[in-house]
């Protein structure tokens, strides 16, 4: 093994790729392809979960083929977008719909009904989450309630359901493997945190088939390998995990208090709780961070719907912007937002908030806004959003004493340095921002045996660090805050 790399798929909302990581965790090629995203109807977004399959085959293969073949491969590595839940058919192997994907409100109106039914306490003290679209279990029962397709294989007992990381295992294992690792298994409202297998009265609450779901298994270790026809020879799977889990471990945070911001097509906030199970009073979420040897540790986590996926609305739909590194120069451009206010609630708002019925606005607006002011307001919501997070964290009794942040957006040094004003604290950023991937890269080399544990890990695939510090003035935090609040409650 002294030279193999390993091989991680980093299944994201937007694209998939293929990421060839050295044992030091250095990069040493990545082949990445686009996902379509599909809109069939306000708040509905879905994709293709056999394009998912055939682009990721496509993307592993030109990296195998860079790596020098299998036999130059230690193990792969799988890290995805969460929540969205891929139904298939065990005998052809072949999906039944579209992918409903974890941005997907549809199932807004079942959620209530459960909610007004009284469930949603007994579902928070089991599962840590809350009564909300965002998970994958309400979306497997609408499944079950429309698609024929999927209501037929679960009569004729050919049913499987999964996440992205559980599709993908069925594929690469030729049928073989139908798993899901805890991480992901936690982010369902199907699993107990302190249960190592499915809840039988969750899954009955939401209808949903014992049988169609996966076996859980740890996020490292020999979990599965691919048939040797795909890429050319076996190759072990040995690490899995959800992304913010994966970007979590990526940065490090492996001591309870630990905390990371991804910002990504969404913003995901988690803190290390160490091995005792989480409860939020303030609306935000326990989840498993990572399992090993059947061991939990797990995290207190922020989520806030829109992100990235902002700055892809104002480039794709406004057209106001050609690329999303402009958004830099136009904030620098000026030198304050005139007054706008963004409230990215395309698909509702997350954290700490949960009003998916919440649709986003601009406020402020004059014969004076141009361009530049959106552009800024847009990407300091990001800090507004993340400072609200704050506040319920501190709530918990998880107060923040410093942000650790990536994911593709972090890369804006305005951006970066604007959340650490507002939050008041220091921020740092890696210089490899793709810890998503460096951490499912981790996990895959603890599975496989070349580093002892996820602290040798980190010490050994880890960079360096740039820092933040805050540089706004109390008074000016409170207008920045006040306008927000005032914004956010207008939605």
């Amino acid at each position: 093994m002294i030279d193999q790399s390993i091989l991680v798929l980093d299944e994201g909302t937007t694209s998939t790729r293929a990421m060839l990581f050295a044992q030091d965790g250095a990069l040493r090629g990545v082949q990445q392809a686009e996902l379509t995203q599909h809109y069939p109807r306000s708040g509905w977004v879905e994709h293709d979960a056999g394009q998912i399959w055939e682009k990721t085959l496509a993307c592993a293969r030109a990296m195998v083929d860079h790596a020098g073949g299998a036999a130059r491969i230690a193990a792969i590595g799988i890290t995805n977008q969460r929540e969205t839940v891929v139904a298939w058919d065990r005998e052809t192997g072949e999906p039944l719909s579209r992918a409903i994907v974890w941005q997907d409100r549809r199932t807004a109106d079942f959620c209530r009904r459960l909610k007004d039914a009284g469930h949603e306490p007994m579902i928070r003290e089991r599962t840590g989450l809350l009564l909300d679209p965002y998970f994958s279990g309400t979306k497997m029962r609408w499944m079950l309630d429309n698609v024929e397709g999927v209501k037929a294989a679960a009569d004729a007992g050919t049913l499987a359901f999964g996440t992205v990381e559980s599709w993908l295992v069925w594929k690469l294992t030729g049928g073989a493997q139908h798993v899901t690792d805890a991480s992901n298994a936690s982010r369902t409202m199907l699993m107990a945190l302190d249960a190592s297998g499915w809840d039988g009265e969750l899954c009955d609450l939401l209808g949903v088939p014992v049988a169609a779901l996966p076996r859980i298994t740890d996020c490292a270790g020999e979990l599965a390998s691919t048939t040797p026809d795909l890429l050319g020879g076996a190759i072990p799977i040995c690490g899995m995990a959800g992304d913010q889990q994966a970007a979590t471990i990526g940065q490090g945070c492996l001591s309870p208090g630990d905390t990371k911001a991804t910002y990504g097509t969404g913003a995901f906030i988690l803190a290390n709780t160490g091995m005792g199970v989480p409860f939020s009073d303030n609306r935000l979420l326990g989840t498993v961070l990572v399992q090993l040897a059947g061991e939990r540790h797990y995290a207190i986590e922020g989520a806030v719907f829109v992100a990235g996926s902002l700055i892809k609305y104002l480039r794709d739909t406004l057209g106001l912007i050609e690329t999303a590194e402009e958004t830099e120069e136009l904030a620098r451009s000026i030198p304050d937002s005139g007054g706008v206010v963004v409230v990215p609630a395309l698909s509702g708002l997350g954290a700490p908030h949960w009003r998916p019925e919440a649709r986003g606005i601009i406020s402020g607006l004059g014969f004076d806004t141009g361009r530049a002011h959106i552009a800024r307001a847009s990407l300091e919501a990001m800090a507004h959003q993340t400072r609200d997070l704050a506040s319920a964290f501190a709530a918990d009794g998880a107060r923040w004493t410093a942000l650790r942040i990536d994911g593709g957006m972090a890369v804006n040094d305005w951006m970066a340095q604007d959340i650490a004003n507002v939050l008041g604290l220091k921020v740092t950023r890696p210089d490899f921002v793709e810890t998503t991937a460096l951490g499912a890269a981790m996990l895959a080399a603890v599975g496989c045996g070349l580093k002892a544990d996820l602290h040798d890990a980190a010490d050994t695939m880890i960079g360096a660090v740039h820092a933040f510090d805050p540089q706004m003035d109390e008074e000016s935090r409170r207008r920045r805050l006040e306008n927000w609040a005032a914004a956010v409650a207008k939605v």
